[in-house]
């Protein structure tokens, strides 16, 4: 937001770090943040915000994980992705009665999880996918969730543009009981005649869009639509019920009403100190990265590093001293990367040396002198200032360009800098899974963290140092090598796709993470209240942390269908 004041807002993880959590009631906490970020934005006369209509969350699945927009979703299975949707969709509104907080509007309505050629690709898979795997987090942000609004995508399903799908009258609205906003992806209303050649002009593919149930263009569409009306093609009626959906949702953000009916009204006029300078959201943003982060390997308990038994660290590596804002991120009030985190952590009882490449064998000497060392690799969000669809490596992604490779280019300054000091750390910083397979056979931790924290350096510095056991779980399969995915075009994850169906030996599997303590499960019991075909089936169990340190622990449910009579997963997350 650029308006009259500073233009800051407070800055988490990216969506796949979010989801890493796997805590619902910590992420509508993040969400409940932004929502007030936005009111104050826009409702104190110092800033000229864009409004409280929230472009998200991206309820889209992270199917494959060369989708250049991975870091955008929250992975690869319907049910964990649904209920983050969900708890993000309740915390942007809120849990006023009447009144909403901010709008949430999802997106990308269908099956949007390949960037190059995404204006003219189909998406092809069948209804039972469709159901189960693709609208899901859609639907239950619609049923569960109290979203009213969300965006189409520009790609083509079943050999139609979503933009004028039939399923979003024939589902979304007659179905789930949408009632609100379906906007347009940007541009995308012109590409049904310039890309997709859907209809024979845009006065047409105006008509196209009202019939199929689109209430809101994000592109420049008043004359076309002007023409259409004047012309017959088109009536005012038409439009009067487009609009009366999208009021549906300013009465409920308020905007029709009294502001003194509104609890949410005097947010940015009523406060004082803007929300992002506030201790409590500092505080906030660094839980939620500790929580985010997902250690990957600890052999011989490497990690925790002890302080008191070091003199001398080595942070080497591009992201070390760098925390770069995501695509669609704010701008932070400050940024705290992993050298300076580590920094603050040891304070003048450690030195600390750093690098950021093996220029004039810079990072090797620093290893060399070091008791540990640090590596920090991983992508770059903003494709290091390239522009629009341009890969700097063919491994990196973000909108418009998907990955051409795994394999993480960096993964060589972790081998020389693992061969001049045994005590390598590798701290992998980054919005996708990596074939880092030289790493995991002989680098003795790994740790995952996703990009652009505000808090990042000192939710690491939390982790590595033991203040904080880490308990993030994957909500992608990172492969072992690329050859175990399908082509990024092929949408029937049945042959072979996501953990649910792949064959193939993974690097990490999803769900995975470890801890620094041990945690042991026992007294399983399985009770059936009904002898049904809806029966409910209470699973009871004893958790108990059994070793040294205090420790989240995310227990996963997952269900098989062994006497299914159509093609099901081997096993599906189910609680």
């Amino acid at each position: 937001v650029k308006g009259k004041g500073e233009s800051v807002t407070t800055t988490f993880p990216q969506d796949i770090g979010l989801a890493q959590m796997w805590d619902p009631q910590q992420l509508e906490k993040v969400a409940a943040l932004e929502a007030g970020e936005c009111r104050y934005l826009t409702q104190n006369p110092r800033y000229a915000s864009a409004g409280l209509i929230v472009l998200a969350p991206n309820a889209d699945l992270g199917r494959d994980v060369r989708w250049g927009r991975t870091e955008e979703c929250y992975g690869e299975d319907p049910y964990l992705a649904a209920t983050l949707v969900v708890a993000f969709v309740k915390g942007l509104q809120g849990d006023d009665p009447e009144y909403w907080k901010t709008a949430s509007l999802m997106k990308h309505f269908l099956a949007n999880s390949n960037e190059n050629n995404r204006a003219t690709n189909s998406s092809n898979f069948d209804d039972r996918l469709f159901r189960e795997y693709y609208s899901y987090p859609f639907y239950k942000g619609v049923a569960d969730g109290g979203s009213r609004a969300y965006m189409t995508a520009y790609n083509i399903y079943n050999g139609i543009p979503c933009i004028v799908h039939p399923v979003l009258k024939g589902v979304t609205v007659n179905e789930w009981g949408q009632n609100g906003i379906i906007a347009t992806d940007g541009g995308a209303y012109r590409q049904l005649v310039t890309q997709h050649g859907y209809y024979p002009d845009l006065k047409a593919a105006a008509k196209g869009c009202l019939d199929a149930g689109i209430t809101m263009f994000l592109d420049d569409y008043k004359k076309p639509l002007t023409e259409a009306v004047k012309e017959g093609l088109i009536s005012e009626n038409e439009i009067d019920r487009a609009v009366m959906s999208n009021l549906r949702v300013m009465l409920k953000l308020g905007l029709l009403d009294h502001p003194v009916d509104n609890p949410y009204s005097r947010i940015g006029v009523a406060d004082t100190v803007a929300p992002w300078l506030k201790a409590e959201t500092r505080e906030l943003v660094r839980e939620t990265t500790v929580r985010s982060i997902v250690l990957l390997k600890n052999e011989n308990q490497a990690l925790p590093l002890q302080k008191d038994k070091l003199k001398t660290i080595a942070v080497i590596g591009p992201s070390a001293n760098l925390v770069v804002s995501d695509w669609y991120s704010g701008t932070p009030p400050y940024r705290v990367s992993a050298l300076q985190g580590i920094k603050n952590a040891v304070g003048d009882d450690v030195q600390v040396l750093f690098a950021a490449s093996n220029k004039a064998d810079s990072a090797v000497i620093a290893a060399g002198k070091a008791d540990a060392a640090i590596v920090c690799v991983g992508n770059h969000p903003l494709g290091y200032g390239l522009g629009w669809g341009v890969n700097h490596v063919a491994s990196d992604g973000r909108e418009e360009v998907d990955r051409q490779a795994l394999s993480l280019e960096q993964e060589d300054l972790a081998k020389l800098v693992f061969a001049a000091n045994p005590n390598t750390i590798l701290v992998i910083v980054s919005s996708f899974p990596y074939t880092i397979n030289w790493s995991k056979d002989n680098i003795p931790a790994i740790l995952h963290i996703s990009q652009s924290s505000q808090e990042l350096g000192n939710a690491l510095a939390d982790v590595i140092f033991g203040k904080s056991s880490p308990a993030g779980r994957l909500v992608q399969t990172w492969p072992s090598s690329i050859d175990q995915l399908l082509p990024i075009l092929e949408y029937d994850i049945r042959k072979g796709r996501t953990y649910q169906y792949s064959k193939s030996e993974p690097l990490f599997p999803f769900g995975y993470g470890l801890s620094y303590t041990t945690f042991s499960y026992s007294d399983l019991r399985i009770e059936k209240k009904s002898a049904s075909d809806n029966e409910t089936v209470n699973v009871t169990f004893r958790l108990k942390n059994q070793g040294y340190y205090d420790s989240d622990e995310v227990v996963q449910l997952y269900v098989s269908f062994p006497e299914s009579k159509v093609e099901r997963p081997v096993i599906a997350l189910k609680g």
